[in-house]
């Protein structure tokens, strides 16, 4: 038996019991399983990761388990991971479908519902001030980011057109700069 897709399977099962709210909440446990406690991936790699799960279709969770597995042990990997972060979430979902009616009228449901959405937007923000800290910060950045933050919430821009978009900005922009430290050098 290989021990290591054993462990991909229980470190993925793992970040999918204990993350409540999607892909977006479990980055940071992602993050600390995979790149803190295993040392699996770099955390240059992590942003990589959560930018190929997030352009890529499906959840980024499942997304990221996959390419992740994959990375550490091939297709058995992949596949491991996945079925790790994805197996808990619907074994919750199936028990918890089979007594919410009777009980989502209950005053203390409500409430711990309420609590679980609060949690989970402290754990999005985590996730985006982690990979805020982490990314290479130029004007450049500055204003793609505006462009992409403005275009989604403002505009309700299609998020894939504005990956697109902020890829190809990305590429022309260091083309230029290749150029014009041509030139200078």
């Amino acid at each position: 038996m290989d021990f290591k897709l054993i462990d991909l399977f229980m470190t993925f099962a793992k970040i999918g019991v204990f993350t409540f709210g999607g892909g977006y909440a479990m980055i940071p446990l992602i993050q600390r399983e995979v790149v803190e406690a295993r040392h699996w991936i770099s955390d240059d790699d992590i942003l990589d990761v959560v930018a190929i799960a997030e352009s890529t279709p499906g959840p980024i969770a499942v997304n990221a388990a996959t390419f992740i597995g994959h990375k550490i042990a091939g297709v058995k990997g992949a596949i491991c991971a996945t079925l790790g972060v994805v197996l808990p979430s619907f074994f919750i979902i199936v028990a918890v479908s089979c007594v919410l009616a009777a009980f989502q009228e209950v005053r203390a449901v409500r409430y711990a519902f309420w609590g679980i959405r609060a949690g989970v937007m402290a754990l999005i923000l985590k996730a985006l001030w982690s990979m805020f800290s982490q990314c290479k910060k130029n004007w450049f950045a500055y204003c793609v980011m505006a462009f992409a933050f403005n275009m989604v919430a403002a505009f309700h821009v299609n998020v894939i057109l504005i990956i697109a978009v902020c890829a190809i900005c990305g590429i022309l922009y260091r083309q230029v700069r290749a150029c014009i430290e041509k030139r200078r050098g």
